[in-house]
C-alpha cells in the first residue's frame, strides 16, 4: 500500500498489508508474552515504562522526523513524542491509587467478606488514527499496559512512518517483546485485528466506529470508541472579546483544525457578532502557512487529501447558502502539498454542512444568537457531543450554561482545554463517542475485567436451613 506525503503530494512510501494469517501468529504470541507481563508487580511494569520513555527520548530524533513527514508537522511532531513522555510519567504516578484490592464485609450477611481484584484483557488492540499518529497510538495502550495486557497497533494507513522507529525503540526492551506490536495495513486489516483481540481501542470517524463496534459485537468483545466532534463554543454578550477570540482561533486552528476537540461552530452574542468577526479575522490573517522547514508559519498542510475535498464542499455548500468569506475559504496547492488558510465564515446557518458535519479543518463559522436559550438550543441542536466552551465575564453565568450543553467536557473561559489536561473522567455524548472514559480513574480500571471473592469464615448455609421459616 502506497502513501502519500502531505507536503509534496509524492508517494514516497509504503507498507505492506498485513493479512489475517500474521495478525493471528502475533496474537498468539502476544498471549503468551502477556501471561508473564501479567504477572509482575506493577511497580515492575512502571520501571518498563520508564525505560521505554528514555528509549522514545534517547531516538527522540528519527521519531520526530518520521513524524514530521507523516504529518507535514515539525513542532507539533516534538510535542507528540513530547506529551507521551509526560503520558507515561503521568499514568505511572497515577495508575497505583487506582489499585482498590481492599476487603469488607458484607452487608446482608456479615460472616462473608467480599475481596475485590482485577484481572487485565489479555490482549488490547487499538486502531489510531491519522491526525496525530504517534500520540494517539499510546493514548490507550499506556494505562493498558500498566494494567497488565499486552497491546496490538494498527497504526493508520494514512500516517504509518513513524512505526518504524517505534519498532526499533521497543526491539531493544526485552521486557516488551510481544507486549507491544505493531499490524500494518487499511481498513480490512482493523477489521481483522478485532476478530482476534479481548478488548478494542478506537478514535476516528463516526462512521468507522460504527462499523468497529458492529464488528465488537459480532466478536462479543467489549470497545472503547472516541469518535468525531463539531465542537460548539457561546460566546456571552459580558464576554472580554481580546481573550475569546485569541482562544477560539488557537482551538480552531491548532494542527490545521485536524483534532476532534477543535472548535468548529462559533455562536456569539448579537451585540458582540461584528465586532468578534472583525478581531478573529484581523488575528487570523496572521497566522501564515507553514512552507517552509524553518516553521516559519504555524498552519501546516492538510494530512488526508480526501479532507481537503470534504473542507472545500462544505465551503462551496455554505457560500452557495449564503455564506459570507472574511478570510480563507480556499484550499492551495504549494509544492503538490494541499493547504488552506484560517477560514472565517458568518450569515451560516444549520442548513449547511458547515455547521452540522464535521469539518475537519481551521474553519470558524459565526452565527449569531439573541438569547442563552437560543444558544444553548443551537450547541444541542447535534449529533455530536464530544467538548465545548463558554466564555463570559461572569463565571457562575458561564458554568449554569455549560452544564447545559451535551458535551463531555466544557471549557469555561478558554477552548480545548480537554487536549490539555487529563486527570478527571469525562464521558462522550450522542455520536462521538461510547465506553467508559479514558481519563481519571477510569480511563486505568476500564482495561481490568473487575472480580470479587466472596470468602466464609463463618457457618456454611445447609439445605434444611434453607427451608426454615
Amino acid at each position: 500500500m502506497k502513501v502519500r506525503n502531505p507536503k509534496t503530494g509524492d508517494y514516497d512510501y509504503e507498507i505492506k498489508i498485513a493479512q489475517s494469517e500474521q495478525i493471528n501468529d502475533q496474537v498468539k504470541k502476544s498471549r503468551i508474552a502477556q501471561k508473564e507481563w501479567s504477572k509482575r508487580q506493577l511497580s515492575e511494569r512502571i520501571s518498563i515504562l520508564h525505560d521505554f520513555k528514555n528509549k522514545l527520548k534517547n531516538n527522540n530524533e528519527m521519531i520526530v522526523s518520521t513524524l514530521s513527514i507523516d504529518t507535514g508537522r515539525n513542532v507539533i511532531s516534538q510535542r507528540e513524542l513530547d506529551s507521551l513522555c509526560g503520558s507515561i510519567d503521568r499514568w505511572c504516578n497515577s495508575a497505583p491509587l487506582y489499585i482498590d484490592d481492599s476487603e469488607n464485609a458484607a452487608k446482608s450477611l456479615p460472616h462473608i467478606s467480599i475481596r475485590k481484584h482485577r484481572d487485565p484483557f489479555p490482549i488490547l488492540g487499538i486502531i489510531s488514527p491519522w491526525n496525530f499518529p504517534l500520540l494517539l497510538s499510546f493514548i490507550d495502550a499506556i494505562p493498558a499496559l500498566l494494567a497488565g495486557c499486552a497491546v496490538i497497533i494498527k497504526p493508520s494507513e494514512i500516517t504509518p512512518r513513524f512505526a518504524d522507529p517505534l519498532k526499533e525503540t521497543i526491539n531493544k526492551i526485552s521486557e516488551l517483546e510481544n507486549i507491544i506490536s505493531f499490524v500494518m495495513g487499511g481498513g480490512s486489516t482493523g477489521a481483522d485485528l478485532i476478530s482476534f483481540v479481548d478488548i478494542i481501542a478506537f478514535t476516528g470517524s463516526v462512521s468507522t466506529g460504527k462499523k468497529v463496534a458492529q464488528s465488537a459485537a459480532k466478536s462479543f468483545i467489549p470497545v472503547c470508541l472516541e469518535l468525531g466532534g463539531k465542537d460548539p463554543v457561546i460566546v456571552m454578550d459580558d464576554s472580554d472579546l481580546e481573550r475569546a477570540t485569541t482562544a477560539i482561533l488557537r482551538a480552531s486552528t491548532v494542527a490545521t483544525g485536524q483534532a476532534c476537540q477543535s472548535l468548529e461552530r462559533i455562536y456569539v452574542d448579537t451585540s458582540l457578532h461584528d465586532a468578534f468577526i472583525n478581531l478573529i479575522t484581523e488575528k487570523s490573517k496572521k497566522l501564515e502557512l507553514n512552507l517552509s522547514e524553518n516553521d516559519n508559519g504555524v498552519i501546516g498542510p492538510l494530512i488526508f487529501e480526501k479532507q481537503a475535498e470534504i473542507i472545500s464542499n462544505h465551503i462551496k455548500d455554505a457560500i452557495n447558502k449564503g455564506a459570507i468569506i472574511h478570510c480563507g475559504g480556499e484550499i492551495e496547492n504549494h509544492m503538490g502539498g494541499l493547504w488552506i488558510k484560517p477560514t472565517v465564515i458568518s450569515n451560516v446557518n444549520h442548513d449547511m454542512n458547515i455547521m452540522t458535519k464535521e469539518t475537519f479543518g481551521p474553519i470558524m463559522p459565526i452565527m449569531a444568537f439573541g438569547s442563552i436559550d437560543e444558544a444553548i438550543n443551537l450547541a444541542n441542536d447535534s449529533k455530536y457531543g464530544l467538548s465545548g466552551a463558554v466564555f463570559s465575564g461572569d463565571e457562575d453565568r458561564a458554568i449554569s450554561v455549560a452544564e447545559q450543553i451535551h458535551c463531555g467536557g466544557m471549557s469555561i473561559n478558554d477552548a480545548g482545554l480537554t487536549s490539555m489536561i487529563f486527570e478527571e473522567e469525562k464521558n462522550t455524548y450522542k455520536e462521538s463517542g461510547m465506553g467508559p472514559s479514558r481519563n481519571g480513574a477510569e480511563g486505568f480500571t476500564r482495561f481490568y475485567r473487575k472480580k470479587a471473592l466472596f470468602i466464609n469464615r463463618g457457618d456454611v448455609t445447609s439445605m434444611e436451613d434453607m427451608y426454615k421459616r
